[in-house]
């Protein structure tokens, strides 16, 4: 007999601007991922001793991110000591793996109730401080990449050139998810999946503080490219230069949580599911393209599913830079329509280890507004990686 894994319950914080006066940089991450699992417990009516595992997404595991956040934690979130934390780096991808792993451990048995999670605290470990040290052209890596390998914004200027993607298209993109997340968080769509962050200073950080109302095409064109330089210039004569800003996701501080139980478990202790995870994914992709896992990771689940694109009723591909969402849906002929129908990562923004879990946590409530069956979300990961989910609403 089949083991389902379940969604009990899905929260995540707002989001706040990755930089020094940005709403939650006066914040450990400790205690933004301490809030957030003191939020997702006081949700659920249960005794936490329970729980089997805490695993969390964080990507710069270094500085205050160090020493298995998951476990630290926890632990300050008051869980009992006899609960266990370990904390993954899958890249962007890292607490969607996170929910990957704590799914796959009820199915096979291994766990009755696990709570999947991410933080990152991008104000305060910048982006890349894990990475200091690290060669990427190390050999024998450099022998088989000769022409080196390149960081996230010059791949998806790649990722424009080939798919023939240009300024315009990708800032047009970009005012659509401001215009979407702001229309989402009018009519209230978020209210259910954001949980309110105390500050330092006692205040409440309540609304996603990277998402902009106003934006619009036209404010868009008038920022710079952000990657361009002499050398890269020189190495890829094919790229027009478009990637700015506007249309990447921002550095963003944030943390979010997943309840995941065994359907009998939930059951049993009087808990709702609300959706039940139904296939995995996750594959490797060409470094240069390195965005663009996120292609064979939906054609790979597509197929191990049984399931056809059409038969998805919304989309969550995180937009990490607008290239990305467009030149899946282009390969993969997705509705646009149902593609992140509630803004993305460009307004929503992308603390790296939280966004697997965030976009989890969007996608159930989607499906419960929208009244939709089959719900996927995919992401494109440092490397050359992506994962790929999909889950049924229940």
């Amino acid at each position: 007999m089949t083991t389902n894994a379940v969604i009990v319950d899905a929260i995540r914080t707002p989001s706040g601007k990755g930089k020094s006066g940005g709403a939650l940089s006066g914040l450990h991450p400790v205690n933004l991922l301490q809030q957030t699992l003191e939020a997702l417990l006081s949700r659920n009516d249960f005794d936490p001793v329970l729980i089997d595992d805490v695993i969390a997404g964080c990507v710069s595991q270094t500085g205050e991110q160090a020493l298995n956040i998951a476990r630290t934690a926890a632990l300050a979130a008051g869980l009992p000591e006899s609960v266990p934390g370990t904390t993954v780096d899958r890249q962007c991808g890292s607490s969607q793996q996170a929910a990957h792993f704590a799914a796959q451990g009820v199915i096979a048995g291994a766990y009755d109730i696990v709570v999947a999670c991410g933080v990152e605290s991008m104000s305060r470990i910048p982006m890349g401080a894990s990475s200091q040290g690290q060669d990427p052209n190390v050999k024998p890596l450099a022998s088989r990449y000769p022409e080196g390998l390149i960081g996230q914004g010059v791949s998806a200027e790649l990722i424009a050139a080939k798919w023939k993607l240009d300024r315009r298209e990708l800032d047009e993109y970009s005012a659509r998810s401001h215009r979407l997340a702001s229309e989402a968080q009018q009519n209230g769509h978020f209210d259910n999946e954001i949980v309110p962050v105390t500050l330092p200073d006692g205040r409440t950080h309540t609304i996603d503080e990277t998402l902009r109302a106003s934006t619009t095409v036209e404010g868009l064109a008038s920022l710079r490219p952000s990657f361009t330089s002499p050398d890269y210039e020189e190495r890829f004569p094919q790229i027009n230069w478009s990637i700015t800003p506007g249309n990447s996701s921002p550095l963003t501080d944030g943390a979010s949580a997943v309840l995941i139980m065994s359907e009998d478990k939930a059951r049993e202790l009087g808990l709702r599911p609300r959706a039940r995870f139904h296939s995995f994914a996750v594959t490797g992709s060409d470094p240069l393209y390195m965005l663009t896992g996120v292609i064979p990771a939906t054609e790979k689940i597509l197929a191990r599913s049984g399931l056809h694109i059409d038969d998805i009723d919304a989309y969550e591909v995180n937009e990490a830079f607008a290239p990305v969402p467009l030149a899946w849906a282009h390969d993969l002929g997705a509705d646009p329509a149902r593609l992140n129908p509630r803004g993305g990562a460009i307004a929503l923004g992308h603390a790296l280890g939280a966004s697997g879990t965030r976009l989890l946590t969007t996608l159930v409530n989607t499906l419960e507004t929208s009244g939709g069956r089959y719900g996927l979300q995919t992401m494109c990961e440092g490397g050359g990686m992506a994962n790929a989910t999909i889950i049924e609403r229940l």
